[in-house]
């Protein structure tokens, strides 16, 4: 792979984990030396989300009619029983009460476009409670979205890390390596969300946390998409290869205009 690095990438950095981790999901590895690609690669729901929640930001859209349009638009990429119950609905219903990942995998955006926390952590509850109104799944989004932050913001990882463990209550008081032997498919925000974070506090560079990411197993597309939100918030950084692929090779245009645009808004200081 290149090691050139292309610099400015916001949200490309959580869809390029999901795109990634899509084919390991349910073939998990558990080592960091695996192909980037397969012929299966594609993106997911994880995706989707990500863009939608980009999309409402930049465009003052609602939240919950722009997920429930999306995930209409693009089905069939993996979405969760309740989700899909969701999109069912002819108009977006009441949330289900979920403390699933789904909350923190499509909020990379919220930690990008805004400059105070107390903001980030108020629009990442928005996302959330959309359909994962539990204190659980509201938490997964806010600490994920208050991780990116910090990580924009210059903070070293040891702060990141004191400052997620002080602002949330979780344990990252562990390794990756030492999880990995016992470590199960979870879906949840608290079985998901501290692994991912510690997979980005491990890592030297973008690609090497989406590879701890992924060997962790589990859900690997969701765990790399919430760690290669922070990676590439505090990195700055994705290697070439990796963009290029993603532009022109997994996503929809319409996707890349997406980006594109808010790389354009909220790539320099966000908003204030």
């Amino acid at each position: 792979m290149s090691r050139v690095m292309i610099k400015g990438q916001t949200i490309l950095g959580a869809i390029a984990g999901d795109v990634i981790g899509s084919v390991y999901e349910f073939d998990n590895v558990h080592t960091i030396d695996f192909s980037l690609f397969k012929d299966d690669t594609t993106f997911t729901d994880d995706t989707v989300m990500t863009i939608a929640v980009a999309d409402a930001l930049l465009h003052n859209k609602d939240f919950a009619a722009t997920m429930h349009s999306y995930g209409r638009t693009y089905a069939n990429r993996g979405y969760g029983g309740r989700f899909r119950w969701w999109l069912s609905q002819e108009t977006p219903t009441p949330a289900y009460n979920s403390w699933g990942n789904g909350s923190a995998m499509r909020v990379s955006a919220v930690g990008f476009a805004y400059n105070d926390l107390e903001t980030v952590l108020e629009k990442a509850k928005q996302t959330a409670e959309v359909t994962h109104n539990h204190p659980e799944g509201i938490k997964g989004a806010q600490a994920t979205a208050a991780a990116i932050f910090w990580a924009r913001m210059g903070k070293s990882k040891e702060e990141i890390k004191e400052a997620v463990t002080q602002t949330f209550g979780y344990d990252l008081n562990f390794t990756i390596d030492g999880i990995r032997p016992t470590y199960k498919f979870n879906e949840s925000c608290q079985e998901t969300v501290p692994q991912a974070i510690v997979a980005f506090l491990e890592s030297t560079d973008y690609e090497n946390a989406i590879r701890i990411a992924i060997s962790l197993g589990g859900d690997s597309d969701t765990i790399a998409c919430i760690t290669g939100g922070i990676a590439v918030a505090f990195y700055k950084e994705m290697p070439e290869a990796i963009v290029e692929k993603m532009r022109w090779k997994y996503l929809p245009d319409t996707f890349v205009a997406i980006i594109d645009e808010f790389d354009l808004v909220y790539g320099g200081n966000g908003r204030k």
